[in-house]
């Protein structure tokens, strides 16, 4: 192996990542031959082609490209930090926190009177969880006692969700509502990029600074601790960099789930298992699956196109049990 990841690994990634996305830029209803589709996207060739490539399937590619990756990093680095299989944003309440700041901005109207209040309510939505977690977890370093706590502001937040659909003031505000939280990268423009690519950015680069203290926190609290790791600063680095992360995400995208949890689980046997090396291989892995999940909505059959969060859903739970089985033996 080398940097703790077998050889052919990395290759095989970007191959992946490539071919993701030029299959989103490449693939949609409108069907463009790869000839045609180079020349619009150097600025000749069709009109129409241009726009359909540069302003609608482009930065779709892009937020595929960058969530998937934000989602991936985000759990190979919680389950990392709290030495937990079965570790992803979810988990502690950062998902759903930021979901239903994005669902207050949208039962509000806020969200239609500015395009960037949605995104700052979601990524405000995330960090008041986190804060609220950290306040319930008070002191302890435990990873038991933040799982503990991230599953009560996980389904709290989740129970507001619910309220704002139960008092939604007509059924449409309901059915955006439930849209939204289905996950998807349909019609999104470079306007959705430049709001979403700050955040994440901050967030993958908050979650990264703490590869070591990861693999030192395998020893334990204490083992940690004893190799130099200021415990309450990783923290402090991980929350925030899950809650900006991934609140920049949700607020684009929707809840997509599944992602922090799979990729880790796919990438982690062609490693070392150390969570150092894990984390930006289970990057590009997040945002080749998503790139491809996102092409498998636009090819599948259907009188509506399908919600990306209902895909990632049914590809996570069955490639999740196959490498639960086959690994349960090795944590």
């Amino acid at each position: 192996m080398r940097g703790g990841t077998k050889g052919w690994l990395w290759p095989a990634l970007i191959a992946a990542v490539l071919i993701g996305a030029v299959l989103s830029i490449g693939v949609g209803s409108a069907a463009i031959p790869p000839a045609r589709a180079f020349a619009a996207l150097l600025g000749r060739g069709d009109p129409v082609e241009r726009a359909i490539l540069v302003e609608l399937r482009l930065p779709r590619a892009m937020l595929g490209l960058a969530i998937g990756a934000i989602l991936g990093l985000s759990g190979a680095a919680l389950q990392g930090y709290l030495r937990n299989p079965l570790a992803e944003p979810s988990v502690l309440g950062a998902s759903n926190g930021a979901a239903l700041g994005a669902v207050v901005a949208i039962y509000f109207g806020l969200a239609s009177s500015s395009a960037a209040l949605l995104p700052l309510l979601a990524i405000a939505g995330a960090l008041v969880a986190l804060a609220l977690l950290s306040l319930l977890a008070g002191r302890s370093e435990s990873a038991l006692t933040l799982i503990l706590a991230g599953v009560a502001v996980s389904t709290l937040a989740g129970a507001g969700i619910s309220l704002a659909l139960n008092l939604s003031p007509n059924p449409f505000a309901a059915m955006e509502i439930t849209n939204w939280l289905l996950g998807s990268l349909e019609d999104r423009a470079f306007s959705h990029v430049l709001l979403a690519l700050p955040p994440i950015a901050l967030g993958a680069a908050l979650l990264a600074w703490d590869a070591r203290a990861f693999d030192a926190l395998t020893l334990g609290e204490d083992g940690a601790a004893a190799l130099g790791v200021d415990l309450a600063r990783t923290r402090l680095r991980v929350l925030l960099g899950i809650g900006i992360g991934v609140g920049g995400a949700v607020a684009v995208s929707g809840a997509i789930g599944f992602v922090g949890l799979i990729v880790p689980h796919l990438v982690r046997p062609l490693t070392d298992r150390s969570p150092s090396a894990i984390l930006w291989p289970s990057a590009a892995a997040g945002a080749a699956l998503l790139l491809l999940a996102d092409v498998a909505v636009r090819v599948i059959p259907t009188t509506n196109e399908l919600k990306l969060g209902v895909v990632t859903a049914f590809l996570g739970v069955p490639v999740f049990l196959v490498f639960l089985m086959r690994e349960r033996r090795l944590w």
